[in-house]
């Protein structure tokens, strides 16, 4: 659809029906900038906040009934 098209359609619609128009571009135009906003992830941004004991990966004595 042309913008031509779609000012006529537009135009051919009520007042009322024009101001939810108005209002559902402001809708799109604000979601637009708020997608900008967002910040890409970066690989390895948490490094450092978390520390690993060195025996993390050995078995715990609680489990030894499930092993």
């Amino acid at each position: 659809m042309t913008d031509i098209q779609l000012y006529t359609q537009i135009s051919s619609l009520p007042a009322d029906l024009k101001k939810e128009v108005k209002d559902f571009v402001e809708f799109l135009k604000q979601k637009s900038r708020s997608k900008k906003n967002l910040k890409e992830r970066k690989f390895g941004y948490a490094k450092g906040f978390f520390k690993v004991s060195a025996d993390f990966d050995a078995p715990i004595d609680d489990f030894k009934d499930y092993q």
